[in-house]
């Protein structure tokens, strides 16, 4: 009975549309792009929804913040050709994606620690702050050979200059702040593609200090994205019931 009174049901475009201040384009758009189940045409053509395709815009838009576009365009299409299961792999990615960014938020965080005070700097207190280092002195200062910062530069983690009369490398402030990130997390056993991101971060934000003023926002942004997956996780169940019971 709760299927013949869906079928009866017949929405416009703009009754899906302006609930959520969308533009009939915008819900054609989806319908078209497999967000939405397809929709029946009248005889001259106009197309004709249901509250199933409602359900449906919603739970979309509610799973756009935790997963993004794309992956929440793949979750839609993936159920509304029945593939469960497919749709599952990707929700399941997305909290993987979670996971890991929170991993890497509690490797900075722990780096940060294990750096100790002046963790910002890069040279020790009888240094000029501005001095520069060669690769031999600053493997030995790290315990390290000078294969292993080759290494590091190779993958993009360190990135000194060379000087131009010798070609020797040269280690300035940045790079040695740099290296000595890398080499406190690689302690922590971390696999170099898994630091890469995390210097990224670094010199995005121009150096350890801002970082650590930076890491109270990426905890918020964490927990918003961790409660956006639920909340478009009982979108997709809800939005699940639905059509099963439209199909029974």
């Amino acid at each position: 009975m709760g299927e013949n009174l869906q079928s009866r049901v017949r929405l416009r475009p703009v009754d899906l549309a302006r609930p959520y201040g969308l533009s009939t384009q915008a819900v054609r758009n989806y319908e078209e792009a497999g967000v939405l189940p397809a929709a029946e045409r009248t005889g001259s053509g106009y197309r004709t929804y249901t509250p199933l395709h409602t359900r449906a815009l919603g739970t979309f838009l509610a799973l756009l913040p935790g997963h993004g576009h794309r992956t929440a365009t793949g979750i839609m299409r993936a159920v509304n050709r029945g593939a469960a299961d497919e749709a599952f792999l990707l929700v399941d990615e997305s909290h993987a994606q979670l996971l890991d960014d929170r991993r890497t938020l509690r490797a900075v965080e722990s780096a940060l620690r294990d750096l100790g005070p002046g963790a910002t700097g890069s040279v020790p207190p009888e240094s000029p702050a501005s001095a520069d280092i060669f690769i031999g002195p600053l493997a030995a200062r790290l315990s390290i050979r000078p294969a292993t910062l080759r290494k590091w530069e190779a993958a993009g983690l360190v990135r000194p200059r060379r000087d131009p009369l010798t070609g020797y490398r040269v280690y300035g402030e940045a790079d040695v702040r740099d290296a000595r990130l890398v080499h406190q997390l690689r302690r922590g056993g971390y696999l170099l593609e898994q630091i890469a991101p995390l210097i990224a971060q670094v010199r995005a934000a121009g150096g350890l200090e801002p970082l650590e003023a930076a890491l109270g926002d990426w905890h918020s942004r964490l927990a918003a994205r961790g409660r956006a997956l639920l909340s478009g996780a009982a979108e997709l169940d809800a939005y699940l019931v639905e059509r099963e019971a439209s199909e029974a």
